[in-house]
């Protein structure tokens, strides 16, 4: 950098540097200011996006608690459509899939639970987990066991006890009680703290240890 040995020839430098970039230097301003008040109406919009997500969802537990089941599809379909990036419109899909199966509509559950399932957010997990006790519940166990073996390992640490469970449900209902008997233990293993999980293993050993006592 050069030294100066007068004011006037600092002042006269940066005239020159001035008039040379001042363009560049107000074009580069501009684009700043332009890009911080874009940023400020975005998150502006994002919060009044979730606060009227957040009313219509508030609408929506309403009509669940009111039994309102023609209203609970209207509002959860308002809800993906004007708000699905909001966790609201995840949120209300795992509602719509509960009331449907109160109400007698397996297939149109499972078509719920399995879009959302599909998803890459952090229900997808229990979407599927619900999805599998559906095929269970409807007797396409070897389905479930196909959409338990899909799941990613790595995204589902936090509920493989879960899915080690219901893999010995399915097995139990398929009569493969060795498979179902090693499921169980696997979970229990792992200190799954599940109320039903212990007598599900006692009721299959039960008969073993009938027989060895013979």
């Amino acid at each position: 950098m050069e030294l100066y040995e007068t004011e006037e020839q600092q002042v006269e430098a940066l005239q020159k540097w001035w008039k040379e970039n001042s363009t560049a230097s107000l074009i580069g301003l501009g684009i700043g200011i332009a890009v911080i008040l874009g940023w400020n109406q975005w998150q502006d919009h994002k919060k009044e996006q979730l606060s009227k997500a957040s009313a219509v969802y508030d609408q929506l537990l309403k009509n669940v608690n009111e039994n309102k089941v023609s209203d609970i599809d209207t509002v959860a379909t308002k809800l993906k459509s004007e708000f699905g990036s909001t966790e609201y419109a995840t949120y209300s899909l795992l509602l719509q899939a509960k009331t449907k199966v109160e109400a007698g509509d397996l297939a149109g559950a499972k078509e719920l639970l399995q879009g959302l399932a599909n998803q890459s957010t952090d229900l997808s997990q229990l979407a599927k987990l619900r999805l599998v006790r559906l095929f269970l519940a409807t007797g396409e166990y070897e389905k479930g066991l196909q959409l338990i073996g899909q799941v990613d390992q790595k995204s589902a640490a936090g509920f493989s006890d879960n899915y080690d469970e219901l893999v010995g449900d399915l097995y139990v209902a398929l009569d493969r009680i060795d498979e179902a008997r090693t499921s169980y233990e696997k979970a229990l293993r792992n200190g799954y703290q599940s109320p039903l999980l212990q007598f599900k293993l006692d009721d299959l050993t039960g008969p073993e240890k009938l027989e060895n006592t013979k």
